[in-house]
């Protein structure tokens, strides 16, 4: 199932053990090189503490929030050396800027969409500023569309013209 990134914000991280919240989402920690959310920013609810929280870890998303095991499941920064980098970069798709391969602008990251079960990305929504675009729509791009991902903007493929050709209609089978 997909999940907006905005909707997610804030949801409880719920124990399995204790039977109630222990943590508030606060943030995903995105990996930009293959856009897997690889954790999760909590706030605890013992004493307000930022702990990390692994996709992992995670054994269901229900509309309540995040379920886990129990509270041993988050952990502190420094105790994650693997993601030590990543952590650091705080890669955040929301705000970065949308380019096509011949440089078209297609606005600026406002949300997106990750899987629930393998925690991907697997779409980006854009919106350009009103002076741009009056309609105010916003633009959905998939994961496939990407080519390139830099710590300012996403390169998108040129959108492709639909062809004036119809497709011919299938011959009825007898």
């Amino acid at each position: 199932m997909l999940k907006l990134n905005e909707s997610f914000k804030f949801v409880d991280v719920l124990s399995l053990r204790v039977g109630s919240p222990i943590a508030r989402v606060v943030a995903p920690i995105i990996n930009p090189n293959n856009l897997y959310i690889e954790g999760w920013h909590v706030i605890d609810n013992r004493n307000g503490e930022r702990l990390i929280l692994l996709s992992k870890d995670i054994r269901d998303v229900i509309d309540k929030g995040i379920v886990v095991n129990d509270h041993e499941d988050l952990g502190q920064a420094g105790e994650l050396i693997r993601l030590k980098d990543i952590i650091k970069l705080k890669f955040d798709l929301v705000g970065l800027k949308v380019t096509s391969e011949s440089k078209k602008n297609y606005g600026k990251v406002t949300d997106f969409a990750f899987e629930t079960t393998s925690f991907f990305v697997q779409k980006i929504y854009t919106a350009q500023p009103l002076i741009k675009n009056f309609s105010g729509g916003s633009l959905s791009i998939d994961r496939s569309q990407i080519l390139e991902i830099t710590t300012k903007r996403i390169i998108i493929e040129d959108p492709t013209e639909k062809s004036r050709q119809r497709v011919p209609s299938p011959s009825p089978v007898n």
